[in-house]
């Protein structure tokens, strides 16, 4: 608990992006928080910086992650679509099954390890029907909604949006816009992925532009939120910029630094 010279108690929150199964970080984050906040992407299915971790290599092997990792880097994605199917056609008919159950058993390490309160919003790897088992009384799952917190509203969206990866929760561009005008005026802003701009959906050590969103900066522009929080891209080009009136950050590739990015007032 903080407070400001005149004794009057101050807010603090920590914000997480891409946690990409971090659970042993994930547990301090909250540490000294009012709150924490998770914009996304609990799951890791592959790192593109140590292959032998997460749910593909687990199943193929680094090799074969080494691999999937080459084609998509060099944006041969029906290469590497045609490469997976194969992978995963050796899994028989249990594919979904096979999912499902390695998902399942870090969602259950996730979940545990977040503090009380936790405000959630998906990302684009996370499985959505699955967070209501997972999520506990400490934890409230936020998509297209608002929340106050210290007299300041925050607003979440979120999932990401269609693309050649393919990765489970992508949806519409209108589906997005319209959750991003559900949520309306609000002090912060907190979403997956970043306003659709050169500098801040650019990821260096992938070296391609990810999708941001279209509908996200316009919403910014219109109605001036304070911040503009998200994640997604793990190796921007630019980590915060400001957009009229919002300042807008990246909140940072948790997986690797294992420290949230800090707000007070």
């Amino acid at each position: 608990m903080a407070f400001t010279r005149d004794g009057s108690r101050r807010t603090r929150v920590h914000v997480v992006s891409d946690v990409h199964g971090n659970a042993r970080d994930l547990a301090r984050a909250g540490e000294g928080a009012d709150a924490l906040l998770c914009l996304g992407d609990l799951v890791l299915f592959l790192d593109y910086h140590d292959h032998s971790r997460g749910i593909f290599p687990d199943l193929f092997g680094e090799e074969n992650a080494h691999r999937i990792v080459e084609l998509r880097t060099a944006r041969r994605f029906e290469e590497a679509r045609e490469f997976g199917a194969r992978l995963w056609a050796g899994l028989g008919a249990d594919r979904r099954g096979v999912i499902e159950g390695a998902v399942r058993r870090q969602y259950a390490e996730m979940f545990a390890a977040f503090p009380t309160p936790t405000y959630a919003t998906y990302g684009n790897v996370d499985m959505p029907p699955l967070w209501p088992e997972y999520a506990g009384p400490g934890t409230t799952v936020l998509d297209g909604q608002r929340v106050e917190i210290g007299g300041w509203t925050f607003g979440f969206v979120g999932g990401g949006l269609r693309t050649p990866m393919r990765t489970p929760y992508e949806i519409d561009d209108e589906e997005y816009a319209a959750k991003i005008e559900a949520v309306g005026e609000v002090d912060v802003l907190c979403t997956h992925i970043p306003p659709e701009v050169p500098e801040l959906v650019y990821d260096t050590a992938a070296r391609r532009f990810e999708r941001g969103s279209r509908a996200l900066l316009e919403a910014i522009r219109r109605t001036r939120p304070r911040y503009s929080l998200f994640g997604h891209v793990h190796q921007p080009l630019a980590r915060r910029m400001r957009i009229g009136a919002t300042e807008c950050v990246n909140v940072g590739h948790f997986a690797g630094t294992g420290k949230p990015w800090v707000l007070e007032w």
